[in-house]
């Protein structure tokens, strides 16, 4: 069975898992605010009856946050996921999900008893068949609907109380693009244009690499339960030292088009991609939410940007010095923060000093810039698929500071960090809830790992022998077949080669006899002309 045909067989059997569940996007769920749906494996609410979780009020935080956001009880996002739900499944042991179907990260297996660690690898490193089927399936998920999400296209104030949801299908890729705009998009404070800019539950500030460290591992999952290949991860872009956007190629990414250089090449399936929220002034003007609507083309044109914001990509000493840095967050803990390592990964403090930085993009946000396009807005950034290489490498430097300073979950602030990203709070807008604080630990404890950052044998292993064993099982048909062919041609030829020997020297015996009958008999016939003629 062909690879298309075998992903377009699987969308129809693999739920999501993210953001507003469908089954909570009813008026009577909305007005009762209870997000608990049945688990369809028992039938019960939360699968309790097989003791996988139940219905728990949400409780929240109350310790207070910095000063960036003054205001109170205007933005859905506050008090997350309040507004919409104060009650949700709490899932026990390794269940996880909006209704405990899933498995916990790193987990497998009917009853998620199976524990397995995943390894993510470089991008140039996966063999021929991994790229195309890691392009195949960020083109189904682009082109598939969520069977499970929705995503929400008002703030709750219009919705009469849940009385009139307002909610909208997208598909499993949009949706991850819509939840990175939903995050960090402005807060509306009544009136055309009147918003609150200075607010984001994901950047400039102490979740952000938590915050995005869950992004990739539901992303990964949600692609996973779609295509039903469960070996799948996210390959990285290591970009240290690059000199160009490395990976824009048709065989990757997708190269710049010959017609218009802000456009991906025609031989490329990003070329038909359109973006979606890729429009906040528009939406800020217009008091609205993004809608999930197509928006253009995918925008990209690496390389042409302000140099004086970005005069160079980061180099292997600019990860160096930043990973030397020993205090995850400092002062205000925002973009003017000193000596964090956060903000200096970030991109908002230079690599080389540590200190807050204005004018310039560094590190993280270098790329971003970089890419001149859509992925150049943080609201519409994941519309470009480089996004998810490029985070998937942030996150692995996250991963080399948490395991060389080995620091205690008490480093992480628990209270004044800017709105959302204190330990406590609740992710927005993961539904199930997870908090920031609980993702301040490393890879391994949720069964991932990168392949560089492996020992060397294992790296061998992975990056070196893997793909090959791979090669080899995905045509040992073949190479069956070509072995048993071989053997039978090289059968045939031997045989004919040892039949024609042997008349060969059957002949030669038969001449032998043949010259001396006629000299016994030449004494008798010496006269004889027959000799000569039949000699």
């Amino acid at each position: 069975m062909s690879l298309p045909l075998l992903l377009f067989f699987f969308q129809f059997l693999s739920p999501s898992l993210q953001q507003f569940p469908r089954p909570c996007t009813t008026p009577d769920v909305l007005r009762s605010k209870r997000c608990c749906p049945v688990w369809p494996g028992d039938g019960s609410v939360c699968g309790s009856l097989s003791g996988r979780g139940f219905c728990q009020d949400v409780t929240v935080s109350d310790l207070p946050n910095g000063p960036q956001y003054p205001h109170s009880g205007l933005d859905d996002r506050e008090q997350w996921p309040l507004v919409f739900y104060n009650q949700t499944c709490q899932c026990a042991g390794n269940y996880m999900g909006f209704d405990c179907g899933e498995c916990k990260f790193g987990y497998f297996g009917a009853n998620c008893g199976e524990r397995r660690e995943s390894v993510r690898k470089n991008i140039f490193q996966l063999s021929v068949s991994e790229r195309q089927r890691f392009i195949s399936y960020l083109n189904l998920a682009k082109t598939t609907v969520s069977p499970d999400y929705m995503i929400v296209t008002g703030v709750y104030s219009q919705m009469n109380n849940g009385s009139t949801p307002m909610f909208t299908n997208i598909s499993v890729y949009d949706l991850f693009v819509w939840m990175h705009y939903y995050v960090s998009r402005d807060a509306l404070l009544g009136g055309p244009g009147n918003v609150w800019a200075d607010i984001d539950f994901a950047h400039e500030s102490a979740a952000f690499l938590p915050w995005h460290r869950v992004y990739l591992l539901f992303w990964e999952h949600e692609i996973r339960k779609l295509t039903g290949d469960f070996n799948f991860t996210i390959p990285y872009w290591d970009w240290r030292d690059a000199q160009d956007c490395q990976v824009c190629t048709d065989e990757l990414m997708g190269a710049r088009s010959p017609l218009n250089p802000n456009l991906i090449s025609p031989s490329s399936v990003f070329s038909s991609w359109k973006v979606i929220c890729s429009q906040p002034e528009d939406y800020n003007q217009r008091e609205v939410l993004c809608d999930g609507s197509p928006e253009g083309s995918l925008l990209r044109n690496p390389g042409n940007h302000d140099p004086n914001r970005v005069p160079r990509l980061p180099t292997s000493a600019d990860v160096e010095s930043v990973l030397s840095l020993t205090e995850y967050e400092t002062g205000l803990m925002d973009r003017r923060a000193n000596m964090s390592f956060r903000n200096a990964l970030e991109g908002f403090a230079s690599p080389e000093t540590g200190l807050a930085v204005t004018g310039q993009s560094l590190m993280h946000n270098s790329l971003h810039v970089f890419m001149n396009g859509s992925m150049s807005s943080v609201q519409g950034s994941a519309n470009d698929p480089i996004f998810l290489l490029h985070h998937t490498f942030i996150d692995s430097i996250f991963e080399q500071w948490l395991r060389r300073h080995q620091p205690p979950r008490t480093h992480y602030p628990t209270a004044n960090a800017p709105i959302g990203h204190n330990d406590g709070f609740y992710m927005v807008p993961f539904i199930p809830l997870y908090r920031n604080g609980d993702y301040f630990l490393s890879t391994k404890a949720l069964g991932h790992e990168y392949a560089y950052l492996q020992d060397p044998s294992q790296r061998f292993v992975q990056e070196f022998l893997t793909p090959y064993l791979e090669q080899a099982q995905q045509i040992w048909r073949w190479l069956l077949a070509a072995g048993l062919l071989g053997a039978a041609v090289a059968g045939i030829i031997a045989t004919i080669i040892t039949v024609a020997c042997r008349r060969r020297l059957k002949r030669r015996k038969s001449s032998a006899y043949g010259e001396r009958q006629p000299l016994l008999n030449s004494s008798e016939e010496e006269g004889s002309t027959s000799y000569q003629t039949t000699l």
